[in-house]
């Protein structure tokens, strides 16, 4: 069992940053950022492999965002750049094992953490 504890979400103008972070329990063998914005589906944002590093991006955060991580201290972080309203959602930790990318299948998740970005 994982637990998963999000933070670092708020509000910031477009163009701005914010770094979210996530805590949890145990070592993971794989950790991935969604995001569900108002009326939408959850959306696989990034993803990582802990033992390698490996990554996945979303198209629409390529270049924008970076998914990394402290496995001496089970954490992930996501650091969001250049900003933009769309981008407003509630962001959630997921963890496995089993892996899934960025489908939302994972079987641990966080309360999630909102992430306001106005115009």
């Amino acid at each position: 069992q994982v637990q998963l504890q999000e933070s670092g979400g708020g509000s910031v103008q477009a163009g701005g940053s914010l770094r979210l972070s996530c805590a949890a329990s145990v070592p993971a063998y794989c950790m991935a950022w969604f995001r569900r914005a108002p009326g939408k589906e959850r959306e696989g944002v990034a993803a990582i492999m802990s033992a390698t590093g490996s990554t996945q991006y979303a198209d629409s955060v390529k270049g924008r965002f970076t998914i990394s991580q402290d496995n001496a201290n089970n954490a992930l972080y996501l650091q969001m750049n250049s900003l933009k309203p769309e981008d407003t959602a509630m962001y959630y930790c997921a963890a496995g094992p089993p892996c899934y990318g960025l489908t939302a299948k994972y079987n641990y998740w966080g309360q999630g953490t909102q992430v306001t970005v106005s115009s």
